[in-house]
């Protein structure tokens, strides 16, 4: 092919087949090969260490997933790739909304991968063969913030060594320009529709005529080299992205917990307080009036929000608190509903709506955290080690208040 062909995006492409198909006769589903892959999003969680251990996952995003998938699809220690989004605030986007630009997710991939067969920073290594991470608008033809690239760490151990292949990407001075390659926390994933699932094989025409006509091809040729330029990293345990334990809260990925799954988990004030940001009837509520000491935890995901040590009887006729028990557990976001301006706080890893913090409390901080109980569940400190949250026992060793 000649090396003067037309550079085009993956949207111009889609846009080209599906006149192609219509003139046909044909619909995009009809040109598609029957093979079928579940819609509806597999779950997910990206923090799965599962199956005795011997799986685990990364995510990136590379500009245009057809092609990252391809660069991870057949890689030794790999088990399964799948194309979506993820970053961004949209529940379960479509692809035309993720093209927008609007939604604050990228075009991205989720690898499972087996960390005794292939080392994260060796998967690290194939990513970076694939993308110029010099290019902080999108990718070759593909432009805007949604095909930008990022490298999500799902453990602190997946940070470290993101962080390290960067660095030493820099220091290597291959490339002239900045590399501004995101390094950032997983928050969610959506899988993609069916028809972009291992499209560089289903369509292995199409996808070879835009993976040239976009440029990405002959930049990975001249830049990267082949696939035998990769380096391999040996597998160590110091190098395989599995953290070595994890908190069963952080585990939870409130964009793969379907409806009907929080309804069989939740009573039905739970859930319209926790999922859909209602609120509960001041002094008739499970804990506006509870002195027991122990650990209020997330109704969804079980992680520490707070602490009986940090309650106070606020006359409001909710459970109200001076601070969170762990302050990465609770983010705020500004809400302007009923005509006022309020910050809301939610879990952390549940993104269960909790409640409000204002600046009107007893503590040395001047916060009320004014909580939902629907959204809480006590665990009194006699049965913390048994429900698996002992590290807090500490809190209540003191008996004065």
């Amino acid at each position: 092919m000649s090396k003067n062909l037309p550079r085009f995006s993956k949207t111009r492409l889609a846009s080209a087949a599906a006149l192609l198909f219509s003139a046909l006769g044909l619909s995009r589903a009809a040109a598609n090969p029957p093979e079928q892959i579940t819609l509806k999003h597999p779950a997910m969680t990206g923090k799965e260490t599962a199956m005795n251990n011997q799986t685990a996952i990364a995510t990136f995003a590379g500009g245009c997933f057809w092609c990252t998938e391809s660069a991870f699809d057949d890689f030794p220690g790999v088990i399964k790739v799948v194309s979506g989004y993820s970053g961004g605030k949209v529940v379960n986007p479509s692809y035309e909304q993720v093209c927008s630009g609007r939604t604050g997710h990228l075009e991205a991939i989720q690898v499972t991968y087996d960390p005794t067969k292939v080392s994260y920073p060796t998967l690290l290594n194939v990513f970076w063969h694939e993308i110029d991470p010099t290019d902080p608008g999108g990718q070759f033809a593909d432009r805007g913030v949604q095909y930008t690239t990022a490298i999500f760490f799902h453990n602190a151990e997946q940070k470290r060594l993101a962080e390290e292949s960067k660095t030493k990407l820099a220091a290597s001075k291959k490339f002239s320009k900045p590399i501004v390659t995101d390094i950032r926390a997983y928050e969610n994933f959506y899988a993609a529709e069916d028809y972009h699932q291992r499209y560089c094989k289903r369509h292995e025409d199409r996808y070879k005529l835009y993976r040239k006509g976009s440029g990405r091809e002959d930049f990975v040729r001249e830049n990267w080299g082949g696939k035998d330029k990769i380096e391999i990293v040996p597998v160590t345990l110091a190098n395989n992205g599995v953290a070595e334990a994890t908190a069963p809260w952080m585990t939870c990925d409130p964009s793969q917990l379907s409806d009907e799954d929080l309804k069989k988990k939740l009573s039905p004030e739970q859930y319209a307080v926790a999922r859909k940001n209602g609120t509960e009837r001041p002094f008739h509520n499970a804990y506006w009036d509870n002195h027991h000491e122990g650990l209020y935890v997330d109704v969804v995901s079980g992680e520490p929000l707070f602490s009986s040590k940090d309650k106070f009887n606020s006359g409001t006729g909710w459970p109200s608190f001076t601070q969170p028990v762990e302050a990465a557990n609770v983010k705020e976001k500004k809400d302007m509903g009923y005509g006022m301006i309020r910050t809301e706080v939610r879990s952390t890893h549940g993104d269960s709506h909790l409640g409000h913090v204002f600046d009107d409390g007893p503590g040395p901080n001047g916060l009320r955290y004014c909580i939902n109980s629907a959204s809480l569940r006590f665990i009194p400190k006699e049965e913390l080690e048994k429900e698996g949250y002992g590290e807090y026992r500490k809190l209540f060793q003191d008996k004065t208040k």
